[in-house]
């Protein structure tokens, strides 16, 4: 028997071939997914883990930090990184964390950690976080006062401004205004409280100061919205701003001068003349006189009160800046110059401060001023009186310092117009902050002083004050924070 075979006998196998080619294919596609899916999410894993790791780093120095606030080299003495494991509950070492601390400059807290986190298993894997930290300082408003101020017509401040008593203000203010109290006695003229922070420069459309009481700018009513005068406004009663924790310890300071700064005791005249220079040097002059004021000239009352302008002088030697940057004067000293990345702090006082009569103060009455704008250069002028603008000061005046005045004020004297020609001046800017423990002033009523008063707040101050500034706190704070 003669068996027949069909044309199509192969076609059925061929068919089989094809279709399971193309399921090993797709399979094989599934396979390599699903593989690729599961080496993805261990990778995800691990990739989560290293970033818990770099954050329990930066965690850890902080930690480190809060118990010894200037080491940074992780207690060893030696320079970094530093490898750390990392634990999980059980105790078993998965990883670690890499840090790398860059140190701040000389006054400032502000410290800059680097942490890599890497897991055991794969050490390919890594996530790096990097944080800045500081403690901020006092120096966190353009103006702050234990006492009731008032700033006149003329003044512009750029940066948050606070009184403990109690506010007139009659300029423009682009940032908050503050005051510790409800409402307050303004002095300059009869009636009744007014706000805490108020104003008598009259609502638009009208124009003027209104020197008398002013019932919309007292309780019962409510504060007026005044975004002509307070640009960002006003908020009172807020907390008390502490002058003990601000005044410096001048006593501590004058030891520290002493060890490892520069210390200059009593002149035997009437005190020193310092300028700065941008080679990181400062001259020093014995002041052997001061200028007369002019005939007819008197102080109306205000104590202390003379030109505060230098005459002659003896020039002592120039002198590098110490490498703590803190220069102490037992005396009054005059100031002016220009520095170039340098920080420094500068401070005139008799120690111990037995009698506040002999208390010591600065003066200012050429430029002091900063090639660099960016936290690099940066001066405290702390006097232990006031801090002055004398006399024979510049007709456009500018001060980029932090200024303070530890039981005085910061200001100008009174000189008439029986003074002339040192009665006006045109403009004064300060970049920097001023801390006054007395009532402020660079201008007076009668159209003396200085006509223009700018008052520039310097936001590096707050996290990179100048050496031996007060802080406000002990503990360091996270200024901003990105992985990279």
């Amino acid at each position: 028997m003669i068996k027949k075979f069909s044309r199509n006998s192969g076609y059925i196998l061929i068919q089989v071939l094809v279709f399971g080619a193309m399921a090993l294919i797709i399979i094989a596609g599934l396979v390599s997914f699903a593989g690729s899916n599961i080496r993805l999410g261990r990778r995800t894993a691990l990739s989560e883990q290293a970033f818990q790791m770099a954050e329990a780093g930066l965690e850890y120095y902080r930690w480190h930090l809060a118990h010894s606030p200037t080491d940074y080299k992780d207690g060893t003495g030696l320079p970094g990184p530093y490898v750390k494991n990392f634990y999980d509950r059980n105790g078993v070492s998965i990883g670690t964390f890499t840090l790398t601390i860059t140190a701040p400059p000389l006054g400032s807290s502000l410290v800059t950690i680097q942490s890599v986190g890497s897991p055991s298993i794969d050490t390919n894997v890594r996530r790096t976080i990097v944080s800045r930290l500081a403690i901020p300082s006092f120096a966190n408003f353009a103006a702050v006062t234990d006492a009731a101020n008032r700033f006149g017509e003329g003044t512009e401040v750029f940066g948050p401004i606070h009184s403990n008593n109690g506010i007139r203000f009659d300029g423009l203010a682009h940032n908050l205004v503050t005051s510790a109290v409800a409402n307050y006695n303004d002095t300059d003229h009869s009636g009744n409280n007014e706000f805490g922070v108020h104003t008598h420069i009259n609502p638009l459309p009208g124009t003027g100061v209104d020197e008398t009481f002013r019932a919309d700018e007292a309780p019962p009513s409510a504060a007026p919205f005044r975004s002509d005068i307070f640009v960002a406004g006003r908020s009172f009663p807020v907390s008390v701003v502490s002058f003990d924790d601000i005044t410096a310890d001048l006593t501590q300071m004058k030891t520290d001068a002493q060890a490892g700064g520069r210390y200059f005791g009593d002149s035997g005249d009437e005190g020193y003349k310092v300028i700065l220079k941008t080679d990181d040097t400062f001259d020093v002059y014995r002041v052997d006189s001061l200028q007369n004021v002019p005939g007819g000239c008197s102080s109306s009352g205000q104590t202390d009160w003379g030109s505060w302008s230098t005459s002659a002088t003896t020039f002592l030697g120039n002198y590098s800046f110490p490498d703590n940057g803190l220069i102490f004067f037992a005396d009054h000293i005059w100031v002016e110059g220009t520095m170039n990345t340098a920080r420094v702090t500068i401070t005139a006082a008799n120690i111990p401060d037995s009698d506040s009569n002999n208390r010591k103060s600065i003066t200012i009455n050429n430029d002091i001023r900063y090639t660099n704008y960016d936290g690099a250069d940066v001066v405290a002028l702390i006097g232990q009186d006031n801090v002055n603008v004398g006399m024979n000061s510049e007709t456009d005046l500018r001060i980029d310092a932090a200024l303070v005045a530890q039981n005085g004020r910061v200001g100008r004297y009174l000189y008439e117009s029986d003074c002339s020609p040192y009665d006006n001046r045109d403009v004064l800017t300060l970049y920097g902050t001023m801390i006054t423990s007395e009532r402020y002033g660079f201008a007076y009523t009668d159209g003396s002083g200085y006509d223009m008063r700018n008052l520039i707040y310097d936001s590096f101050l707050l996290y990179s004050p100048p050496p031996f500034f007060p802080k406000t706190e002990d503990f360091h704070e996270v200024i901003s924070w990105k992985e990279i």
